[in-house]
């Protein structure tokens, strides 16, 4: 037996305590992480120090140098997604319903933990704190595989949780685990006997290959390609405040807008002036050839680049006919994370939100708010664009499954069968 194999045997089998720790219990533990996050903060930069200086040497893109920072504001942000998930109802051993299918025998629906998660996420230490946090309240262990950029960064800040919860009940100890290189994934995603899903955090290429190489299910989205369109009805000023929000507050997210749209009848009142101030921070737009003369500086779209998550300052824009060619746009090259409206009308409204196959929709707002946190949940282990189990952001619920409890008083088959079979009542109860 490997030695990963034996660490993930420890933590399958710590996974069945975990699930049925207290709400207090876990709730004492989120505080001390936020305590032993601010009260070693020193160190934790420090070792991200290291990280950003051998990134910058490495000629890693701006962008993603700035997605790699763990400051104060970082600290900030995951101190308070614990806060939040602390206040937040424990989601374990919840009775979801109750059905009563003959007197004294009784089948209830309750909420359970999933059991052991694994996680390989981007070169974010931030991602690392909201994944253990949100593991710690659903009751599920982690394994955690972050981007080598982050290296130091990760093993600090694991190490840095692993002592507080740990501290505050040893029964902690094995329920996260953290690893580091190529090698383990590859081992990883053949224990589908330790792990019940692994969630993968990067680029299309990447998810598909997780998704390929392993027999334990996969939940998580493989792009980002964000879409605004903005409607013949939309207020102008509304729109483009939206819209250089989407695009240019962090770039190098997965729901920053990738495309633009705009109906052909607003298109010269909006483009001229959005354009300059786009490219005032510096964005590069491709544009269709309907309006590429709104800008010198825009170069003429490719079909591949409707397909582009850029996370970075570039910007697909083109104009649509109507709102029925918008949403064919979106469906057709949209990756089903999270597409926006900016509109006054409301028969606009409800056929975007309707017709557009996505996992959130925006209306005159942000793709930005499309997150964990800023949703309430939170925090959030990452956004599925699957169909099944968990939708969108995926925070405290997307990490619960459920289970059937029939607890009867001697009942047995046989009597509900045959020719004078008792009837099931099949009542549901409040």
């Amino acid at each position: 037996m490997s030695d990963l194999e034996e660490r993930l045997k420890k933590i399958k089998q710590a996974s069945v305590y975990s699930g049925n720790f207290s709400a207090e219990l876990k709730n004492k533990a989120l505080k001390a992480v936020a305590t032993a996050l601010e009260n070693q903060f020193k160190e934790i930069k420090e070792a991200n120090q290291k990280d950003l200086d051998e990134a910058a040497k490495s000629g890693l893109a701006q962008p993603l140098l700035k997605r790699l920072r763990f400051d104060e504001d970082k600290l900030h942000d995951v101190v308070s997604g614990i806060q939040g998930l602390v206040k937040l109802d424990d989601p374990v051993n919840r009775k979801l319903s109750s059905v009563l299918l003959d007197d004294g025998l009784v089948l209830t629906k309750v909420s359970v933990a999933i059991g052991v998660i694994g996680v390989i996420f981007e070169s974010r230490p931030d991602a690392l704190v909201q994944i253990a946090s949100l593991c710690i309240k659903s009751g599920n262990c982690a394994v955690l595989k972050g981007g080598s950029e982050a290296l130091h960064s990760n093993r600090k800040l694991f190490e840095v949780i692993k002592n507080a919860v740990s501290e505050v009940d040893v029964r902690f100890t094995d329920t996260l685990a953290l690893i580091e290189t190529r090698e383990d994934v590859g081992e990883l995603l053949q224990y589908n006997k330790y792990i019940n899903l692994i969630i993968p955090r990067g680029s299309n290429a990447f998810v598909q290959y997780i998704q390929k190489n392993s027999l334990i299910p996969v939940l998580g989205h493989a792009d980002g390609i964000c879409h605004i369109y903005i409607d013949k009805y939309a207020d102008i000023d509304k729109a483009k405040r939206v819209v250089i929000d989407a695009k240019t507050q962090y770039v190098s997210v997965c729901n920053a807008a990738e495309t633009l749209l705009v109906h052909k009848d607003i298109a010269e009142k909006v483009l001229p002036s959005l354009f300059a101030e786009l490219e005032a921070k510096k964005v590069k737009l491709h544009c269709c050839e309907r309006c590429v003369a709104y800008s010198p500086n825009a170069v003429l779209a490719t079909d591949e680049d409707w397909k582009t998550e850029y996370l970075d300052y570039e910007l697909s824009v083109k104009i649509v006919d109507g709102i029925e060619e918008a949403v064919l746009h979106i469906n057709t090259y949209g990756s089903g994370h999270t597409d926006g409206i900016i509109t006054e009308n409301a028969e606009s409204k409800t056929y975007f939100e309707a017709y557009t196959d996505t996992a959130s929709v925006t209306v005159n707002c942000s793709t930005r708010f499309a997150d964990g946190f800023r949703y309430g949940m939170g925090a959030e282990v990452g956004i599925s664009t699957n169909k099944y189990h968990a939708r969108g952001p995926v925070g405290l619920d997307g990490l619960i499954i459920y289970k059937y409890i029939l607890e009867g008083d001697g009942h047995v088959v046989s009597d509900y069968v045959g020719t004078n079979a008792k009837p099931f009542k099949h009542r549901k109860l409040s």
